[in-house]
């Protein structure tokens, strides 16, 4: 089984692509801590097959919330929210990471989703 880590990224925000970086790397961790925690041989298998890694875009806050509610409650998911010191209001949901995670089972969530 193949496996991967998912990051959704709010595209409405407008953000630089140092900004980009940064909350897509916040997102990467977290989900990647809560991961290893949850279902360490997932980790374990993702690390041995090169770490897949895919950043996919959503146009809204709703959109990116609603992501987030729904496959928190399948896989290891994390949510962040921007402290507010540079492009973005202190609070706001910027990005979602979901795994590493099996790839056949994340894709029918976010197959209709469009790279970043």
């Amino acid at each position: 089984m193949d496996y991967k880590q998912v990051i959704i990224v709010r595209a409405d925000l407008n953000m630089g692509r140092g900004k980009i970086g940064a909350q897509s790397a916040h997102a990467s961790l977290e989900a990647y801590e809560k991961t290893l925690r949850e279902k360490p041989k997932w980790v374990e298998e993702w690390k041995e097959q090169g770490q897949a890694k895919i950043v996919l875009k959503v146009n809204s806050k709703k959109e990116l919330l609603e992501m987030f509610e729904k496959l928190k409650k399948l896989f290891p998911t994390a949510l962040i929210k921007d402290a507010g010191r540079t492009q973005i209001e202190a609070g706001e949901p910027t990005a979602v990471a979901i795994g590493p995670v099996p790839e056949n089972e994340i894709n029918k969530f976010t197959k209709e989703l469009k790279l970043l």
